[in-house]
């Protein structure tokens, strides 16, 4: 699961239990044998199939058998029970007495050994030849192959997931644990009766609980506290007895913020033991109370420290350069490459190629792992810069009469070609264990000649060109530092006392930089040249991005002259393509985006951007997308100002990237929502986006280009020529915001949006962009600020003559209304926007204010009628193919159906309702969906499972739907765990509630503190 709530089994209530299996043997009905008889002892007959039958049994569950994938019929419960008892064994033969005690106990029926030869026989013929036998008076399964049985598939997995969590491998021990407890299928040995059934199924699920509290603290020691609370709550509801699951109830509730309710669960459960059994809590969960009240900081994860490095010694003969003395970070980089050159005792040669952009750290790097690596090459160190990324490299054939020389050759003894010098330095390093440092690199054709090729010695190579042509070398890509690193080294340049006092501004500073150790080292000796300079004012001098690199020099260093050298060295068509990907905003680019900015096809495109990602100006951020760092698309945007003929260029290409990202958005949103006519209303495209035939493709197109789109659209407010088009994208775009998935960086859009659309002063751009707006309000639970913008966008809209806004505002506003418990204007709102949708002939839309107005309905307790037009709302989704409207549809009709106490039917319209929100990942309306499933156990007063879906509510829509949702999934769990006796809890969730409501000035406060008082009385 890794990360992801654990969905408990959905019931549907008022389903009839299964009818307890007969517990007397039926008379047998055909010749009985004796397991002493000579013919049952006889071997099986060959096969005449030259592989053998697969056969496979199952026990945690209902007990089975398959040959080859094809079910095998295992007959009477009794028969089962028979089966199970020998399958258990383990192989070990059960004599007759033994089996009949497994199957009747101490009361045997008077034909018992009978009705066990009868069972036999029966098994035999359905299972086989050869695989049940008898023997010594008694039968036995064998010959079925490892893995053949449930139970011990589940062993082996459980012992592999001990061994892998004794190395410290969570992932791989969680996983299969996992596996492990997915084998069992309901109750183990289901309905198979008898008493030693019922001593495995006890002993079997004792097991399964303990691999379940194993899992569960793995999780927790993994960090998915706030994951296991769902499933945690409603295994106590389950087993309220077994303490060690309180525990980890309680240990994840703390470590989710939440340590009221970690304690109520401690006063829930002393009460419980108290009142059931009359004893204290165990010592251990005693302890956890008191680490808890607290706030024992040791209860937060334990962090592994890193292992001590061994110290180098000096060596000669040694030309390395000096290693820098503020070296900071790349722990995981000295350890890969320190492992490397140790490795080179015993092979023909070690060769390490860093590559990354200028600036980046690769000498330093290297360097500094030389110098740490000198103990193992005690025959000394050889260095050069092959000044790669300069105009004039260095010649192989120079470089190696300089290190003949420093090997002790004569003078007069190195030859003139470079195949002469290149034979006799690898004789003069036969024997001696020496290091090669080429920094700097150009290519693979300039350092193959320097390489090496004896045993012992190693080479380390760096480059702003990735060596993928270099045989047999270990290739490391250097990227920036992280914000710790980066920050630690610009404190150790500056000195702890400046950045102590000024740690934001001190973030802000190598933010950015971009993490880029050379950019950071500039700034920071800039500033400790400065006294008078704080390092708030440095941040204020590197926040103009104009001014950003000029800013970044220092002496004779300068990130600038850095980029220069790269981008001297490109081709035409490389440069053009630098610059104008550059111009784009967001984390990354896809190569389709990339193929649409630069108006090339994607394969021209894809071959310029490898051959600049093999040049390290770009990155490939995962296969098919690419990246500039911070500072280099910086760089990258200053070339095309100053580069770029014609001018234009610059606009037409960031205009075909708007088109593709608002054509492309369309066709997800039309193939999401057939028949919707948002797309008819779109501003017009000259340039095609992707076309998509798979839902599921076109989804994972939107969710993975979100962040791009979203900066893109932002970067364009401020053009004029492409405003309408960035606002039409973020109407195609709305899933974003109703998903949650990416709410917070829609609302931030919209407002740019909107305050560029208020200077330009048109209607009809400002209606729109101030309907992305409230729309982003209405599912942030502000409801105050969504149903003003919407009354906004009425009157706006209704001026420029643009209905669809209009539809969509009188849908808003009577949600709204419907919200805060306005139930006339609600019906007002909602028959407008019926009628403006059947103006504009606009099926769904017209659904969608259906089941709104079947909900405002509903609140004003006409059932019957709210049930009527949920039906007809969903009704006209299916017909349309609509299938995640169709959820709100069904989602609707679950509530009215709820209110009518038809709880069978409701849930099964909200489960229908749930798999699509979650295929779909509209986090929002996956977790409201979960939160009316509670509604609908609390009414079928199923209270374990009401918890456990309330708190999983909880978990899906932490930090998306506004805080007064937060307070009506709270209310609805305190009524939950009060079902199930976990009163401390409960009075923990209304608490929390009435805060919310009192805070958002809701009338709902006063319902819920009327709650408190009779929990309080308890």
């Amino acid at each position: 699961m890794d990360g992801a709530p654990r969905v408990p089994e959905q019931r549907r209530p008022g389903s009839p239990a299964k009818p307890p299996a007969p517990q007397e043997p039926q008379e047998p009905q055909e010749p009985q044998e004796s397991p002493e008889s000579p013919e049952s002892s006889k071997p099986p007959a060959p096969s005449a199939s030259p592989v053998p039958p697969v056969l496979r049994f199952s026990v945690l569950g209902p007990v089975r058998a398959w040959r080859d994938g094809e079910p095998v019929g295992t007959g009477s419960p009794q028969q089962r029970a028979l089966l199970a008892a020998l399958l258990l064994r383990g192989g070990r033969t059960a004599t007759a007495a033994e089996l009949i005690d497994a199957l009747w106990g101490e009361e045997p029926p008077s034909q018992a050994l009978a009705a066990v030869r009868t069972y036999a026989s029966r098994l035999r013929k359905a299972l086989g030849p050869g695989v049940l036998v008898s023997e010594s008076g008694g039968y036995a399964v064998r010959g079925t192959g490892e893995g053949a049985l449930d139970a011990g598939v589940a062993q082996g997995l459980a012992a592999d997931a001990e061994q892998a969590k004794n190395t410290g491998d969570l992932c791989a021990a969680r996983t299969l644990l996992d596996r492990a407890l997915a084998l069992w299928d309901g109750e183990t040995l289901a309905g198979v009766p008898g008493p030693y059934a019922q001593a495995q199924r006890v002993r079997l699920e004792e097991w399964r609980l303990q691999l379940s509290e194993t899992r569960l603290d793995m999780d927790l020691e993994r960090g998915c506290h706030a994951e296991v609370v769902s499933e945690l709550t409603a295994l106590t509801a389950a087993h309220p007895l077994r303490e060690r699951l309180r525990e980890l109830l309680m240990l994840a509730l703390y470590r989710s913020g939440r340590q009221a309710e970690a304690l109520a669960v401690y006063a829930d459960t002393r009460r419980l033991l108290a009142d059931e059994l009359g004893v204290d809590p165990r010592p251990g969960l005693q302890e956890l109370q008191r680490r808890i009240l607290r706030a024992d900081p040791q209860l937060a994860e334990p962090s592994s420290p890193a292992p001590a490095e061994p110290a180098a010694s000096p060596v000669r003969p040694a030309q390395l350069p000096a290693t820098v003395p503020d070296f900071t970070g790349r722990s995981s980089f000295v350890r890969e490459l320190g492992a490397i050159l140790a490795s080179a005792e015993g092979r023909v040669m070690a060769v390490s190629a860093l590559a990354g952009i200028g600036g980046v750290g690769k000498t330093t790097l290297a360097v500094h792992v030389a110098h740490r690596a000198r103990a193992v090459f005690p025959d000394g160190q050889l260095y050069v810069d092959l000044q790669g990324a300069g105009s004039r490299a260095a010649e192989p054939e120079t470089v190696l009469g300089a290190f003949l020389r420093a090997l002790g050759t004569p003078e007069a003894a190195v030859p003139d070609s470079l195949e002469e010098r290149a034979a006799l330095y690898r004789s003069a390093l036969d024997g001696r264990r020496v290091l090669v440092l080429l920094d700097n690199a150009r290519d693979a054709a300039q350092v193959r000649p320097l390489l090496p090729g004896t045993e012992g010695c190693a080479a380390l190579v760096t480059s702003r060109v990735r060596m993928v042509d270099l045989a047999g070398a270990h290739l490391v890509d250097l990227d920036v530092m992280s914000p710790d690193e980066a920050l630690a080294l610009f404190t150790r340049i500056v000195g702890e006392e400046r950045v102590a006092s000024e740690r934001e501004a001190a973030l802000d500073v190598v933010a950015a930089c971009g993490f880029l150790p050379l950019a950071i080292r500039i700034a920071a000796s800039r500033l400790a040249a400065r006294r008078t300079w704080t390092v708030s004012v440095l941040a204020a001098k590197l926040a103009d991005e104009r001014r950003r690199l000029d800013e970044l020099q220092a002496g004779d260093l300068a990130v600038k002259a850095t980029f220069e050298l790269g981008y001297g060295q490109l081709e035409p068509a490389q440069a053009r393509a630098f610059r104008l990907l550059g111009l784009a905003g967001g984390p990354d680019i896809s190569l389709a985006a990339a193929a649409a900015v630069l108006d090339l096809p994607a394969e021209d495109t894809e071959d310029l951007l490898e051959s600049l990602v093999d040049t390290s100006l770009l990155e490939s951020a995962a296969p098919g997308r690419y990246r500039l760092h911070d500072l280099v698309r910086l760089y990258a945007r200053s070339c095309a100002e100053r580069d770029e003929r014609p001018p234009g260029e610059r606009a037409a290409a960031l205009s075909r990237l708007l088109d593709f990202y608002l054509a492309t958005a369309a066709g997800v949103y039309a193939i999401e929502r057939p028949g919707d006519r948002l797309v008819d209303h779109l501003a017009a495209t000259d340039h095609p986006g992707l076309r998509f035939t798979d839902r599921e493709a076109a989804r994972d197109w939107l969710y993975t280009e979100a962040n791009c789109l979203l900066s893109f659209a932002r970067q364009c407010a401020g053009l004029p020529d492409t405003l309408r088009r960035s606002i039409d994208l973020l109407w195609a775009a709305v899933d974003l915001s109703e998903s949650g998935a990416n709410s917070k960086e829609y609302e931030a859009t919209a407002r740019t949006l909107l305050d560029a659309a208020r200077k330009v002063g048109v209607a009809r751009v400002e209606a729109r962009a101030l309907m992305t707006l409230a729309h982003a309000h209405l599912d942030g639970g502000r409801f105050d600020l969504a149903d003003e913008e919407a009354e906004q966008v009425v009157r706006l809209a209704r001026r420029a003559d643009d209905l669809l806004p209009v539809c969509w505002a009188h849908n808003a506003r009577g949600v709204i209304a419907l919200y805060q418990g306005r139930t006339e204007a609600g019906e007002e709102h909602l028959t407008h926007a019926i009628a403006h949708f059947r103006t504009l002939r606009d099926r769904p839309g017209e659904a969608s204010a259906l089941c709104n107005l079947s909900r405002v309905r509903l609140a004003a307790g006409s059932t019957g009628s709210a049930v009527a037009l949920a039906q007809e709302g969903m009704e006209i989704y299916d017909a349309m193919g609509n299938s995640l409207r169709g959820a709100n549809g069904r989602y609707a009709l679950g509530m009215a159906l709820t209110q009518s106490h038809r709880l069978v039917d409701a849930a099964d319209r909200l489960l229908e309702a749930l798999e699509v929100f979650r295929d779909s990942r509209q986090r929002l309306w996956e977790g409201m969906t979960l939160f009316r499933l509670a509604e609908v156990d609390l009414a079928g007063q199923r209270y374990a499972q009401g918890a456990a879906n309330a708190e999983l509510a909880l978990t899906v829509l932490r930090g998306i739907g506004g805080e007064w949702r937060r307070g009506n999934v709270l209310t609805v769990l305190g009524h939950a765990l009060t079902g199930v006796g976990h009163m401390g809890r409960a009075r923990v969730c209304w608490e929390e509630a009435v805060r919310i409501y009192e805070t958002l000035g809701s009338p709902e406060a006063t319902t819920v503190r009327a709650l408190l008082t009779p929990v309080e009385a308890v």
